[in-house]
């Protein structure tokens, strides 16, 4: 049975009601990031361990999104809603209740099918009510609110461990998401038909996800020296990727089409998006940490040093979006990518000379320039892909989201912890690791910009046909 289609009066304030469970998802989430010393201290687990506390989530987060345009079809908005809030409560018990690190990672991996679900809802509720030439503006707003996220994140989880216990974070999390889930049941409406029948493909489901968790695993396995481990792991991850594709091309059941990498607009909107997310992860992983390791500070100051820019990300969102719809792709996308990488090349040049002051500001930069391409990449993508592959397209973007971001956080990892130079402190091996790191993410930037010059020209074309 169909449900029908209701027109909604105020999307923005039901908008911002899903929007404010991803906030918590991502809130949590960029909270743990600074905890990580004291988890390693009171678990006694390794720097490579504790990290899965960020990338195990992002990834469980990812393969919740793979059945988003599934999801989009089969279940009501309010129904999938109600979903999100009961598992980010659950893991929110979960985690504040761990007597051990594997307990806390299950609450966590458990509370990622709230974001999982919370962000493409929210995405495809936008889709079904806004038009198209003011996808920018509404894209931005909604992305404020869930943005705020990183900025008081590292701030809320450094002061936490400062002040009171990390478990303080799910605690204080637990009666906020019962507030959403109030509110959220009564004024979610369904404001696009259903499909009572969809069957959903579980084999493709299974496959894809095995790859992506072969691969993060394998690289957490580079990370500990494991290489032959890492090679098979590597090796597992690309023959059930291919065996994916080749499953795709005769699918009849739902997951999604992979005809939509067909689409131009999509292709060179989708690569810097999660290039973009990539460095974004794994840049607020690795600063926080930087700054206690090489510079000796606590954790609040290492949460503290991501407050202004992040601060300045969420703010911006609306004034982004924005530019997007009454200026058009060139202006943001380019500005975004060029702050980005400079704001990198200012990190490799200047290393520990810049301080702590300092790497709070080419934070600052890095962040305005990094959201200014981010959220861009995606409503000016959307605005140019056919109608039919939206909820797919939707479905990838957050998908790759969500897999690019734990493998931010591994891969920075495992390359600021790659120097162990024989006569240098701990701190001197940090810094040189961390360098690799900036330069690899000022090689993105340089990608990001070729990408665009593609995407912004393909425009160019569409327009002068």
């Amino acid at each position: 049975m169909q449900a029908p289609a209701i027109k909604q009066e105020k999307p923005m304030f039901v908008v911002a009601i899903v929007a404010l469970m991803s906030f918590m998802g991502v809130l949590t989430e960029t909270s743990m990031n600074v905890t990580f010393p004291a988890l390693m201290s009171e678990f006694n687990e390794s720097l490579s361990t504790v990290q899965w506390v960020t990338s195990g989530y992002l990834l469980m987060a990812a393969l919740v999104m793979l059945t988003s345009a599934y999801m989009k079809r089969r279940f009501t908005n309010r129904q999938l809603f109600i979903i999100a809030v009961i598992l980010f409560s659950l893991g929110d018990i979960i985690c504040g209740s761990a007597f051990n690190f594997w307990m806390l990672l299950i609450g966590r991996m458990i509370q990622a099918g709230c974001v999982g679900i919370c962000t493409p809802l929210m995405v495809n509720i936008i889709l079904d009510v806004v038009s198209p030439i003011k996808l920018g503006t509404y894209i931005g707003l909604a992305n404020l609110i869930i943005l705020v996220a990183p900025a008081l994140g590292p701030t809320f989880g450094g002061a936490v461990v400062a002040f009171a216990s990390w478990r303080v974070i799910f605690w204080a999390t637990l009666p906020l998401a019962l507030i959403l889930l109030v509110m959220g049941t009564k004024r979610i409406r369904q404001y696009a038909p259903i499909e009572g029948k969809y069957t959903f493909d579980w084999t493709r489901f299974l496959i894809l996800g095995m790859a992506l968790i072969c691969l993060i695993i394998g690289l957490n396995d580079l990370g500990s020296h494991l290489y032959i481990t890492f090679a098979v792991l590597l090796i597992t991850s690309v023959i059930l990727t291919g065996i994916f594709v080749r499953l795709s091309s005769k699918a009849t059941k739902a997951l999604f089409s992979l005809s939509v990498f067909k689409e131009k607009a999509f292709l060179f909107s989708f690569l810097p998006y999660i290039m973009l997310q990539f460095s974004n992860v794994g840049i607020n992983f690795l600063l926080p940490n930087y700054v206690q390791e090489v510079f000796q500070a606590t954790s609040l100051i290492g949460g503290l040093i991501l407050l202004p820019g992040s601060i300045l990300n969420c703010f911006g969102q609306p004034i982004y979006g924005w530019m997007l719809d009454h200026l058009g792709g060139k202006l943001p996308l380019y500005i975004g990518d060029i702050l980005f990488t400079l704001s990198l090349v200012g990190l490799t040049v200047g290393g520990t000379q810049l301080g702590i002051w300092g790497i709070t500001l080419a934070y600052m930069i890095f962040a305005v320039g990094r959201s200014m391409a981010f959220g861009n990449s995606v409503a000016y993508g959307l605005e140019h892909i056919d109608k039919k592959f939206r909820s797919d397209a939707n479905a990838l973007y957050n998908t790759g989201q969500q897999v690019t971001g734990a493998i931010g956080t591994t891969v920075l990892a495992l390359i600021m912890d790659s120097v162990n130079q024989t006569g240098y402190t701990r701190a001197q091996n940090i810094s040189a690791g961390s360098t690799r790191a900036f330069v690899l993410l000022v090689v993105f930037g340089v990608i990001i910009f070729y990408l665009f010059h593609h995407l912004l020209n393909l425009k160019s074309n569409i327009d002068s046909n």
